[in-house]
């Protein structure tokens, strides 16, 4: 009779920065070990790498140059936030947790690395109400809400907004938005014409520019809508409000000059051959 030895396999401890499983472990299962592991790590090190960008003189001077006033500000700029968030790549989980950080900059963070297809509509309205400045309105404006399924939602409630940075977000959205739905007809975009005569007399610096910024925009996504968009200008000319006025008088100057660049969205119907 032959005697067959039987062995109980080695089995390896996973080691996370270079991962190796064991055979007999799942692939599936192993993969979910190494995300978890990674994300945590990531966040940590995220946070390490926050402050050691850290540099309390572009605080005062965020302040003093552009009226950028922040809670837990560590003084970074966009473009090394830009970078670090190339090197952790969209990591929805990390987002949040950099968000609910409270340091600034990982909230700036969280807007740069976030899938703006999984955003909430419950965590728009946690976000947009912490809004303190116009730099991350428009960063979370820009790169997530006008990206995600609600923003034409958005741009309808946010503008009727009193909190000066949640209305902000409504026509930061509205410009963004501009420019990030390549397909629509313009029939969607000249719904937003009446918002904005609408709220064309806020005298707040940050709602106007906005306001200012979203009309520019739509006279910019094609020629038909450039024409839109200078006659509705016009009219507002003549409005008694001197925030509609300078609206007006800025938008005209950009989309009136000959060289003035369209993006001709949609393409399909403005760049035909």
């Amino acid at each position: 009779m032959i005697e067959v030895q039987t062995t109980t396999p080695h089995l390896t401890r996973p080691h996370f920065d270079r991962p190796t499983f064991p055979p007999n472990l799942s692939i599936f299962v192993a993969l979910i070990v190494w995300t978890i592991s990674k994300d945590l790590m990531n966040y940590s090190e995220a946070i390490k790498r926050l402050h050691e960008l850290q540099d309390p003189d572009k605080v005062v001077f965020k302040e003093k140059k552009y009226g950028i006033i922040a809670k837990n500000s560590l003084g970074i700029y966009h473009k090394d936030l830009s970078q670090l968030a190339k090197e952790i790549g969209t990591d929805n989980q990390l987002a949040v947790q950099l968000f609910d950080s409270g340091i600034y900059e990982g909230r700036l963070l969280c807007s740069k690395i976030f899938k703006p297809r999984d955003v909430t509509e419950p965590l728009m309205e946690k976000w947009v109400s912490t809004f303190e400045n116009w730099e991350i309105c428009d960063s979370f404006c820009m790169t997530v809400f006008a990206k995600s399924p609600y923003a034409v939602k958005k741009i309808t409630e946010w503008t009727l907004r009193e909190p000066e940075f949640e209305k902000r977000a409504g026509f930061a959205i509205m410009a963004a938005y501009s420019m990030a739905d390549k397909k629509s007809g313009n029939e969607l975009f000249e719904q937003f014409f009446p918002i904005i005569i609408r709220e064309s007399d806020d005298e707040r610096t940050y709602v106007k520019k906005a306001v200012n910024w979203a009309l520019r925009n739509l006279g910019k996504r094609n020629i038909d809508l450039n024409k839109k968009t200078i006659a509705i200008a016009s009219e507002m000319l003549k409005s008694d409000s001197s925030a509609a006025k300078w609206i007006a008088k800025n938008a005209l100057k950009e989309l009136q000059k000959k060289n003035v660049r369209m993006s001709d969205y949609p393409r399909a119907v403005y760049r035909r051959q």
